[in-house]
């Protein structure tokens, strides 16, 4: 079971338990913090366990999966995951949940989206990596800057979140910006 440690965070394979705390956050938790930054915009039908559980079955590439949990201190707080733009060119999509707010601004997503990048990019032929957000995910943007990934499209006033319109962002970083910036 492929497993990623870092300092703060754990990236793994997902047991049935993990998932079914990810289910927790996602859909069931009150608060519902993390949905408020991570694609507000786009409405979510809820999905049954069983039906989001099958959804992690899901490979990039033989032996590769299209998302790993991240844990901390043995405790599942979010994800990280990719999926495919365009395989002819070796183009992914990634991103990266914490719903547990307790985790946010300690450079917990940091070091796992840098994790998760550095994985795919050394586990495979990928190009080039890119990622989606909204201008009112400041963090988001913070996070992807800092490892490199620059801002490649703005698409003005093409969300909406609660009443108010959001640029739309696309940042990525190529395979070989990336070894330039961490293989020094």
């Amino acid at each position: 079971m492929l497993r990623i440690t870092g300092n703060k965070v754990v990236l793994k394979e997902a047991t049935t338990m993990e998932l079914d705390e990810l289910y927790f956050w996602k859909f069931e938790e009150k608060k519902q913090e993390a949905k408020k930054w991570n694609g507000p915009y786009i409405p979510e039908e809820k999905l049954t366990k069983e039906a989001y559980r099958t959804g992690w079955d899901n490979e990039i590439l033989p032996g590769i999966p299209s998302s790993l949990v991240i844990q901390c201190d043995g405790k599942t707080i979010g994800y990280v995951g990719s999926y495919w733009i365009d395989r002819n060119t070796n183009w992914l999509e990634t991103g990266i949940v914490i719903y547990d707010s307790n985790f946010w601004n300690g450079g917990f997503g940091t070091e796992a989206y840098k994790l998760w990048i550095e994985y795919l990019f050394t586990s495979t032929d990928i190009h080039r990596l890119g990622m989606s957000t909204w201008s009112g995910n400041v963090r988001m943007i913070k996070v992807a800057d800092k490892l490199g990934m620059k801002e490649e499209a703005r698409i003005r006033e093409a969300r909406m979140v609660n009443g108010e319109y959001f640029d739309a962002i696309k940042m990525g970083i190529l395979k070989k910006e990336w070894e330039a910036i961490n293989c020094n």
